[in-house]
């Protein structure tokens, strides 16, 4: 369960993001706002891993979803990094793309997909489900 809210919040904070650059073009307090939405995603993708890690370490879960959530970690904070630098070109790419990524592994979670590194266990296996 804590897997399924911190991806849902992650995959709520990457709507917001967009939401915000058009703000960012259209309203003076634009940059604040998208500013905002940054951390808030930087934040969310912080806990994403610690729920990762928790479900693995103490609830015997897989540890594939930590890969994730590292890599997660990772492309947002070379999101932050192209924004900063105004990497127009390769930032608005990268946020469609993470924005899809997160979409995706929000479904599987939520439908019991079991995708490679969804820390789904099967139920022939005899262990419990960690999300």
């Amino acid at each position: 369960m804590l897997l399924r809210v911190a991806i849902t919040l992650q995959t709520l904070a990457l709507f917001a993001a967009p939401v915000t650059a058009g703000l960012l073009l259209s309203s003076p307090d634009g940059q604040a706002w998208h500013s905002a939405s940054a951390y808030t995603v930087f934040t969310v993708a912080v806990l994403h891993l610690v729920a990762a890690v928790l479900v693995w370490r103490p609830g015997g879960g897989s540890p594939r979803p930590i890969l994730y959530a590292a890599g997660f970690l990772g492309l947002t904070l070379a999101q932050v990094a192209l924004g900063l630098a105004h990497v127009k070109t390769l930032h608005v790419p990268l946020g469609v793309l993470m924005f899809g990524m997160s979409v995706l592994r929000l479904s599987r979670v939520w439908t019991g997909g079991h995708g490679p590194g969804d820390g789904v266990a099967h139920a022939a296996s005899g262990r419990r489900d960690h999300r």
